[in-house]
């Protein structure tokens, strides 16, 4: 698979088998994500991979859906903010860096035939409680991670005259 058969073959998954995740498999995806640039190459960015059901299931208070916790792993993807390298204006660009990082590792998932769903809408005091994060490292996304139950089809997008200006 080429790099837009990838891009247009990833979904958001609400549904997964229960088979494990192969370690090589896992390790090529997290060293994808490593490989994502960042602001000035401060890579201010840090990922969270929970195996354990006991965790997982921990979890429920912060994002209670009941597709996320049939996948094998939910990964955390934070940022750092004090490391994150900063424009003129202040603007510090730790979680773009940890999102490029995250849409990295959602499309080596897919290159795997693996799935993922991207999850934002988490409560963060209780991710940070669980997964008992560090002082200054900041929950940015959450994803399952485990091999697709069913192919959702492809999703509304808007032409690209409405999403691009080329001047």
């Amino acid at each position: 698979m080429d790099i837009y058969e990838i891009v247009k073959k990833r979904r958001s998954v609400r549904s997964y088998k229960p088979e494990p995740v192969e370690d090589e498999k896992l390790r090529r995806i997290l060293e994808a994500a490593l490989s994502a640039p960042s602001a000035a190459n401060r890579q201010p960015v840090y990922f969270v991979v929970i195996k354990e059901e006991k965790i997982k299931h921990q979890l429920k208070n912060a994002y209670n859906a009941v597709w996320f916790y049939t996948a094998p792993i939910i990964i955390c993807v934070c940022s750092i903010p004090e490391k994150g390298w900063k424009r003129g204006d202040g603007k510090n660009y730790a979680d773009i860096d940890a999102t490029i990082a995250m849409d990295h590792l959602i499309l080596a998932a897919t290159a795997e035939g693996l799935a993922t769903c991207w999850v934002a809408a988490f409560k963060v005091p209780d991710v940070k409680s669980v997964l008992n994060l560090p002082q200054g490292i900041e929950p940015v996304a959450l994803t399952p991670l485990g091999y697709p139950l069913d192919h959702p089809a492809p999703t509304y997008r808007k032409p690209l005259e409405e999403f691009a200006h080329i001047i």
